[in-house]
This record gives C-alpha cells, structure tokens and sequence, in this order.
C-alpha cells in the first residue's frame, strides 16, 4: 500500500485548459469582461469600507480594437494588481481572485462578484499568439506598474513598469485563425449576448451597450406595469406584448431572480422554445434551460439569474445537483400560484386568456403530476358556444343528458367545429353539448383525461352517429322491413370499397343526413397517436377505415328501393355516399369530379 501527491505538470495541463476548456472560443471575450467587473466591483467594496482611498472617477470597462497591430484590449479601472498578485492570480492556475475576495471580505460584498474558478482568463490563448497584462494595483505609488507577458507556453516574462491610471488591461495579439475578433461587428454581437445585462458599464467604439440595473434585479415593488413591459421589449424587441409576468426574488434555501413572461404562442411548440435565458449575476450563460426550468415552462420568456445554480467549470452549461430540483420546484409552484391567483381574482380575464395560456397548461397537466394537482382546479374546457368551464362545473352541466346507460359521463367533442360542422349540428339538435379541442396537445390531451376524470369518456363529435355517440337503452325501430334492409346494403356495396367502410344500417331520424361517414374512436386515436410521436407507430402505415352509416328512415331510401332499374338506385345511393364522403373531406380527384357532373345533371 502506498500514497502520495498526484504531479500535475504545467506543460501537460495548459494546453488542455487553453484549447479544451470552453466550447466555444467567443467564450473569451465574456470572460474577460467579467473579470474586468469583478474588479471594479471589488474596488467599490474596498472604497465602502475604506480601505481604498484613491478616488474612483469613472468606472466603465471598454473594450477597444486596434487592427493595424492585432490586438483586442480589454480595459477597466478596477482595483488593479500588484506584481505578487499576479504571481499568485494568474501564474498560478485555478487560483480565483474573486473567491478569495468573496471569503476575505463576506461581510462587506453584496456576494455579487462573477469569478469563481479562477481559469476565465486563460481563454484568452485560444484567440491570441500572445496576451499582455498593464496592471497598476490601487495600492501602488504613482505610476507603478507591471507589465507580464506569455505566448500561449508555460514560461512568461514580467517586468516592472509605469501607467498613469489605476486599473488593468488585458492586450490580445489575435492569431490568425481568431481574425474575426478584430471586426467590430463581431465583438458588438458579442458584448450583446454576453455582457448586455453586466453591472458595470461596458463601453465599445464609443457607446455604452449594457443595461446595468435590469429589472429583474430591482424589488417588484420598485416596478409598474409599464416597466415590466419595456424590459420585455428590450429581450424581445419584435414580440407582442406578453400576456401576463411573474418576477421571482428567493433569498432563501438559495437564491434566485428573475422576470418570466407568458408569450402569445403560436401554434407550432417547438419554435417557441430556448427564449428563457440564464444569467449568473448577470452574465449570460446559455439560452437552454431545460432541468433548471420544469420542461413545460420552456416554452416562456424571460431571464433567471441564480448564483446558486451549479455550473461547469467554462460556464457552458448547467450541472445537476439538489439546488436544480430545487429551483425548478419553487419556478413550478410560482408559476402555478400566479396562475390560480388570476383565475380566483379575475375570471373573466383568465377567461379572456385562455385561448393563449391553455397549452401551457394542458402541456404542463401532461407532463409534470406536480402541477396537474394544482392546475385541475383552474383548468378550462371551452365549447362550441365559447362558454368556459372547469372540469367540475362541465361535470354538472352534461350529468342530466349525457350520462350513458353505464352511469359513465360522455364528453363529446369536435378537434375542428368547421369541419365537422354537420356533426356538432346533429349532436347539439340532440341536446348534447360539444367541447372544443382543437389545440396543438388536445389529442394527447383527451386520452390523459380520460385516464384522469373517473367515469368520463371522450368521444370525437363525427366518431359515429348523434344517436350512437352516448349508448343508452334506447330501441329505435327502422321503417325498412329486413329483406329491404338486406338489399339496401348490397346495393351500397356496389359503390364504396368494402375494405375501406364499414357499412351500417340504423334506423335514425328523417331529419338526419341519408348517408354518414364517422370515423371510429378507438383506431383515429391511435394512428394520431403515432403520427405525433406518442407510440403505436405501427399504425402509421395501416390503411384508413371509416363507418358508412345509412340512415334506413330516411325518405330517400325508399326512393332507392323504389326505383325503376338498377342503375337508378346506384346513382341515388351513390349521390347519398358521396355526399357524406364531401362532408368528411374524402371526396377528391376522379370521385370528386363525376360528383359535380351527377350534380349538374340532376340540376338540369
């Protein structure tokens, strides 16, 4: 048995953290910005105690581009270092600064310095052949400085040197490859994705381009209306304004803020996703935010700014640890409370919103069993009358007339009121009433409440006839005798595809349509199933059955069975068939057009 001290060579490690560290090498410009802020907020921190007695004069961090010589510098009048600090800061690697700063003075920091890992500067070699360090401590006599230098190897050179002004920079000589770097576009795009929110100014080409007190770090009672839609303008520029917001501020079991807006979505999902962006006091880390964010609530907008939210060492990206669970809980039950808080206060406004908020919360019941036990209680079914209900009341509404005859409530709806307009006319002649469930997750979301709401059923309006959509012990007698039954049925044979209908006769009422055409519950559901990627995928490519159900009480079938010669009957079944067919949208092509030629003949 032995044990030692694992030997870390510099010459093995630096360029591991030089070209492997950071995902990507636009990392570097965030990195060095940042630590530009820290400094300065650590000069703040001293000057409040007393400790620095320098006079603070302007503070900003700029950032300037020399293309003649190369060279990107980053500039900041912060509390500067001494040549042994930078023995210790940047000689030596993984020593942070900022950490050290934070522990020495934790009663005087506001906590709210950046650098944690001390490696951020060390991206500056995957763009530079070489990188400077002009360094004048706040401690310093007048004019003392120091001046280090390295290629990209282990071995650097410092000497000691002078500079007027208290304060660093950091000079990139941009290496052929990272040219890009020195066009001002560029790094503009860049300070904009990175250092927009930074709270310190950050000065390029002339202008200030961040907001350094953003709303989200303001108390919400410090805030109006308006101002919350503004700072929704400034992240979204060319949205519509959101429909309501909610502002987080946790300071305890960790901490937390940040503004989350509910958009007007659109009616593709997938699009409307990654516009939740983290920060990390203020710097931006990434746009993804699934696991911190339950995955519903991706599909908001906003900022969430944690320093308690567990990053990789390049600050890429998250890593999972009991704080994530944590803050994602606490998101799920503000979320939920705002949204309870709005159906309780002011109905009709959650009603007025419903049509833009109900996939949120239709996607959340599906997908998160925290939020569906405080969401079914404000959850809306809107019918073909936009009448609004939650799943209680809408229970007492259907009870008297849509109970089948195993004591099962029947929810009847319609996934498109237009198209199946001729259905949701029969079933509301018979008194039933017709949810609307046309939305982007209603096929998904029917089969989850059927399997939630004990007792209740949900049949699609144009499943089978108005007569046969609620099962009861009803007999209804048909005026053909069974012989003319038998022959009706044969003679509808002759003009459909036996293999595609079903073919049914039922004695309904004279005033329903001669011929419909239902499509069956069971196996519409599955194939939708499958086309949207919710299972049963084997019957995407199983054909299309339909139910053709001839309505035997109807006066045109006797005409049918009256006429004089065969060829008669088939065209007047034929015109009853394709009629249905037309209601349903299956009537297309050849079919399509020998109906408009039946059509205009009988018409003569």
């Amino acid at each position: 048995m032995s044990a030692g001290k694992i030997n870390v060579q510099t010459e093995n490690i630096f360029p591991i953290i030089k070209k492997f560290l950071y995902s990507d090498h636009e990392i570097f410009l965030r990195e060095l910005v940042a630590n530009a802020v820290d400094a300065t907020g650590k000069l703040k921190t001293l000057t409040s105690i007393g400790e620095n007695k320098t006079e603070l004069g302007d503070l900003f961090v700029e950032v300037i581009i020399d293309k003649d010589a190369k060279t990107l510098t980053i500039r900041d009048r912060g509390i500067g270092m001494t040549s042994e600090e930078v023995e210790k800061y940047i000689n030596q690697i993984a020593f942070s600064g900022a950490e050290e700063f934070v522990n020495k003075y934790k009663d005087q920091t506001e906590g709210n310095l950046i650098g944690k890992f001390g490696l951020g500067f060390y991206s500056s070699f995957m763009v530079s052949d070489k990188v400077e360090i002009y360094s004048r401590s706040f401690k310093a006599l007048e004019n003392e400085a120091i001046r280090w230098s390295c290629d990209g190897s282990p071995e650097y050179n410092m000497v000691a040197d002078s500079k007027a002004d208290r304060g660093t920079d950091i000079i990139l000589h941009i290496n052929e490859d990272s040219v890009e770097f020195l066009e001002e576009a560029r790094i503009k795009n860049l300070l904009d994705k990175y250092c927009r929110f930074l709270p310190v100014t950050v000065r390029f080409a002339g202008n200030d381009i961040n907001n350094t007190s953003p709303a989200w770090v303001k108390k919400p009672s410090d805030l109006t209306h308006e101002d919350y839609l503004a700072f929704y303008k400034e992240l979204y520029p060319m949205a519509e304004d959101p429909l309501f917001y909610i502002h987080l501020n946790v300071d305890f079991p960790f901490s937390l803020t940040g503004i989350l807006y509910f958009p007007r979505l659109k009616r593709n999902l997938e699009v409307q996703r990654n516009k939740i962006q983290l920060y990390c006091r203020q710097v931006f880390v990434t746009d993804s935010v699934e696991g911190i964010v339950p995955e519903f609530l991706t599909l908001l907008h906003g900022v969430i700014d944690s320093p308690d939210i567990p990053l990789n060492v390049s600050r890429s990206y998250l890593q999972s640890d009991g704080n994530v669970k944590k803050i994602s809980n606490h998101i799920l039950k503000k979320v939920s409370d705002k949204l309870e808080e709005i159906f309780k206060e002011n109905r009709t406004d959650f009603e007025a919103k419903w049509d833009d908020i109900g996939v949120f919360i239709k996607y959340g019941m599906l997908s998160e069993e925290k939020f569906y036990d405080r969401a079914k209680n404000f959850c809306l079914l809107k019918n073909t009358d936009a009448k609004y209900y939650t799943f209680s009341e809408y229970a007492e509404l259907i009870k008297p007339n849509q109970e089948d005859k195993d004591n099962k409530l029947v929810n009847i709806y319609t996934s498109n009121a237009e198209e199946q307009h001729a259905f949701v006319e029969a079933a509301k002649n018979k008194g039933y009433d017709v949810l609307q469930m046309d939305g982007v997750v209603d096929s998904h979301f029917v089969n989850f409440l059927e399997y939630k709401l004990e007792n209740n059923s949900f049949v699609r309006v144009d499943s089978d006839t108005a007569d046969n959509l609620i099962r009861k012990d009803e007999k209804r007698v048909s005026v053909l005798s069974e012989e003319e039954q038998t022959q009706l049925k044969s003679l509808t044979e002759t003009v459909v595809n036996k293999e595609q209908y079903i073919i049914n006769l039922e004695p309904m009422s004279e005033q329903d349509a001669p011929a419909m055409i239902t499509r069956p519950e069971f196996m519409r559901r599955m194939k939708e199933m499958s086309s949207t990627g919710g299972g049963y995928e084997f019957m995407a490519n199983m054909p299309e059955q339909f139910n053709l159900v001839i309505n035997t009480n109807h006066p045109l079938m006797k005409k049918v069975l009256s006429s004089d010669t065969e060829n008669q009957k088939q065209a007047v079944i034929r015109q009853a068939v394709d009629l249905a067919m037309l209601s349903q949208g299956l009537l297309k092509g050849e079919a399509l057009t020998g109906f408009i030629k039946r059509s205009v003949e009988m018409i003569k």
